[in-house]
């Protein structure tokens, strides 16, 4: 159980095993030496964590910091490598997550170096939207997801990332409320999220 903007972990601490988000939400992302904030994801309940540590036991990569009251699943380490060892068909399992996650940070890579603002904060809130998962899988309406995390994600300001909001809702694809985002049309916004 975690307070708002408590610390699951930090960079650089040492893996403690698998997790998964059950309420709430964590904000991964660093803390840079200036102060500034990189935000990579922002989990929610059904998405899994930790799987780096876990294949290469090597220290954490970031740094995951609840947003709000959370409550996180934590597989420890040394009973869960127990237990894949013992099972080891399900280490697959562990290796499909961690390749995921790697092809969507690939992705997120190119679309930096190709695709307009507006496109991709398109893609990001889809794919906030279904959890990070495969685009088979169906996106919520609704996502709660403040503005300033959202231009972390981006590493645009708030004010860019309300400007570009402000225009997919004049076209229709989304609605703005207060703390949540309403996806009017995610076809739309996958489409555009393709350019």
């Amino acid at each position: 159980h975690l307070a708002e903007g408590q610390a699951l972990f930090e960079r650089g601490g040492a893996p403690q095993g698998l997790c998964c988000v059950l309420s709430g939400a964590l904000r991964v992302g660093t803390l840079g030496r200036d102060g500034g904030v990189s935000l990579l994801a922002y989990l929610e309940p059904g998405q899994w964590f930790g799987e780096i540590s876990l294949l290469d036991g090597l220290p954490r990569t970031h740094d995951a910091v609840a947003e709000g009251a959370t409550e996180v699943w934590l597989l420890a380490l040394t009973p869960l490598q127990a237990w894949l060892d013992a099972h080891p068909k399900h280490w697959r399992d562990i290796a499909v997550l961690a390749c995921a996650k790697l092809r969507m940070s690939f992705e997120v890579l190119e679309d930096i170096a190709q695709l307009p603002l507006e496109a991709r904060l398109a893609k990001r809130l889809v794919m906030v939207a279904r959890g990070y998962d495969a685009e088979g899988a169906p996106a919520r309406q609704r996502i709660r997801l403040p503005q300033e995390q959202l231009a972390l994600m981006l590493g645009v300001s708030r004010q860019t990332v309300n400007k570009a909001l402000k225009s997919l809702a004049a076209e229709g694809l989304l609605a703005l409320h207060y703390g949540e985002i309403e996806l009017l049309d995610p076809a739309a916004l996958q489409a555009l999220g393709r350019l």
